[in-house]
């Protein structure tokens, strides 16, 4: 079988969906199945094409055994919502008009937000006459109202356009139980509807691929307890939270903050540290992906945190299952199906989002308890190596994929 996958994001960018799509892509490779990817130059999150990379029209690459075909796009940093709009309709645009520059193909997976994405493949599938399938890591229009970032009118179209997709999908696949409910609840069919959550690659992010400490990746003293947060640092993470709890910490010396990441609050978050005079804190651009290995063995402890808005409670952070698979213990910040699975895994404490007063006692509680560290650590691990390793999820995606093939 030959997959064309359509992703907005792809490697070498530091993101879920990047992980998710060469992940996957790996396993469907050493399965049999062909693999093509289309994508843009990367340059998220600010907008600027990555050293080695030109924003042609046309381009490709072989990576790790997979086709990649990078077309054109409008590139803007991760900030202005019209401006993104733009860049994610270029893409959509680019990636449609090129189709038939694309080897044959058995089906589609288009993988969103942004729901363009989805829209391209929708246009891909009926001009080439195959298969598509809607692959929904967050319900964007609801994501994009949590945080303000949208006026009603535009979300309207994304509401409509969101529905009319899924209706012209062969199948829908989503990465949580509670995306499936949403679904279901707004009279998609449950049959239409299939779950295949993200995962890790528990051989690669392992401790034991440790090759650097925490002085030469970080310049962080061993002796500090570090605490850190990874990812994107945006409208919908609420990280003023975890700058007010670095600030409540401060008269123990031991502990350090770190947040490794880059987005549309980042410049805000390193002035409110500043007018706050928090020498605990320090902030990171994001590495290249070979490199987290190294920066997820240098925490103590994970930080994860989701403005307390109810759309962020269907979500699941794919950086749970990172830190479990590295045995790093994590205070939890989000509500809903994601902080049930960081609890049945017992491999951090869940806490209340948005109270920086109970993130710092729940932080000093675990910095002076090793004992406890360890134990959420073990845990953790084992969890993770049974129930979310990537490669039982690419199973699941073929295994979704073949069924929509042969009908």
């Amino acid at each position: 079988m030959h997959i064309l996958v359509l992703s907005d994001r792809f490697h070498p960018e530091i993101s879920a969906p990047s992980f998710r799509v060469m992940d996957h892509a790996q396993e469907w490779l050493a399965e049999g199945h062909e693999v093509t990817i289309v994508t843009c130059a990367p340059n998220a999150p600010k907008g600027k094409v990555f050293p080695g990379y030109k924003n042609k029209l046309y381009q490709e690459e072989m990576m790790n055994g997979v086709r990649v075909i990078r077309v054109w796009s409008y590139m803007v940093p991760n900030t202005g919502t019209f401006k993104r709009t733009l860049d994610y309709i270029s893409f959509a645009f680019s990636l449609t008009f090129f189709f038939w520059r694309y080897p044959r193909f058995d089906v589609v997976v288009a993988t969103s937000p942004p729901l363009f994405v989805a829209f391209g493949g929708y246009l891909l599938s009926w001009l080439r006459w195959r298969p598509w399938v809607f692959e929904v890591r967050d319900l964007w229009p609801e994501s994009i109202k949590a945080t303000g970032a949208s006026k009603s009118l535009l979300l309207k179209f994304f509401y409509w356009l969101e529905i009319f997709l899924y209706k012209k999908s062969s199948r829908v696949v989503v990465v949580t139980q509670a995306f499936q409910e949403n679904l279901i609840a707004r009279k998609i069919s449950a049959e239409k509807i299939e779950v295949v959550t993200n995962g890790v690659d528990t051989k690669l992010f392992s401790r034991a691929n440790i090759t650097h400490n925490r002085q030469q990746t970080f310049g962080i003293s061993p002796d500090k307890f570090l605490v850190g947060y990874f990812g994107t640092v945006g409208m919908a993470h609420g990280l003023e939270t975890l700058v007010l709890a670095a600030e409540k910490c401060q008269h123990e010396k031991r502990i350090q903050f770190l947040i490794m990441g880059e987005g549309a609050k980042r410049a805000e978050l390193e002035e409110l540290a500043k007018q706050r005079k928090l020498t605990n804190i320090i902030f990171q651009d994001f590495v290249p992906h070979e490199k987290m290995i190294n920066c997820w063995g240098s925490l103590d402890l994970s930080l994860v945190h989701l403005r307390p808005d109810p759309a962020f409670e269907k979500v699941i952070p794919s950086k749970i299952f990172e830190a479990m698979a590295m045995e790093v213990p994590m205070v939890y910040a989000v509500k809903g199906e994601s902080a049930e699975i960081v609890q049945k895994a017992n491999a951090g404490l869940c806490i209340n989002p948005g109270d920086e007063n109970v993130m710092a006692r729940t932080i000093l509680e675990l910095a002076s308890s090793q004992d406890k560290l360890s134990k959420l650590a073990n845990s953790g691990r084992t969890f993770v190596k049974t129930h979310y390793s990537r490669t039982t999820k690419a199973k699941e995606m073929i295994d979704v994929l073949e069924t929509v093939v042969k009908k």
